[in-house]
């Protein structure tokens, strides 16, 4: 069990059987009755976003998830297979289970597996992945000082908007919080 009190950005807790992450906190004392605790949390399982209100120092549950580093291996149509790095193990991953990492890891990506209760609650990538460009319109003389943005398309068939320079076969960064092309390799 932990306090409300002791809440900072990233803890896990177990509400209702469901596993929240703090996004954002609040301590709020008030001029007339009891202090409080305002804050955001979201659902690891389904990335749902909720605020909730708790009295200062009410005990909740603290979750306890673990994070493997797993390295993505290949999928066959349904499952994404994964082998853990420690024990070697390979196991499959649902596209439900692997959400929007599909847009940016190729085979042999290193990434992190969350478990909670030995059950599969989600994928964590790194914030910067490096994708090469296999399709994009070529850029027009002239056009790079515009500022404008062209669609490419990368090797793990993701769509992300690029400067007019970029070219088939560049190597870009790309940022997986957000899914913007970051820089040129």
């Amino acid at each position: 069990m932990i306090s409300t009190n002791d809440f900072r950005t990233g803890l896990t807790i177990e509400l209702d059987g469901e596993v929240y992450q703090v996004i954002e906190f609040q301590h709020v004392k008030p001029g007339k009755g009891s202090p409080f605790v305002r804050s955001k949390l979201r659902n690891l399982m389904t990335g749902a976003v909720i605020e909730k209100t708790f009295n200062a120092g009410e005990k909740v549950p603290k979750a306890h998830v673990d994070r493997r580093e797993v390295q993505y291996l290949y999928n066959d149509g349904d499952n994404f297979y994964c082998m853990d790095m420690e024990t070697y193990d390979q196991f499959p991953l649902t596209r439900e289970q692997f959400g929007d990492a599909i847009n940016y890891v190729k085979e042999n990506t290193n990434l992190w597996v969350l478990f909670f209760k030995d059950k599969v609650i989600g994928v964590e990538l790194p914030n910067f992945v490096e994708l090469k460009v296999i399709d994009t319109p070529p850029g027009i003389k002239g056009d790079t000082a515009s500022g404008g943005s062209k669609p490419a398309t990368l090797e793990t068939g993701y769509v992300v908007q690029v400067p007019f320079f970029v070219e088939v076969g560049d190597v870009l960064q790309i940022d997986t919080r957000t899914g913007q092309y970051i820089k040129r390799v």
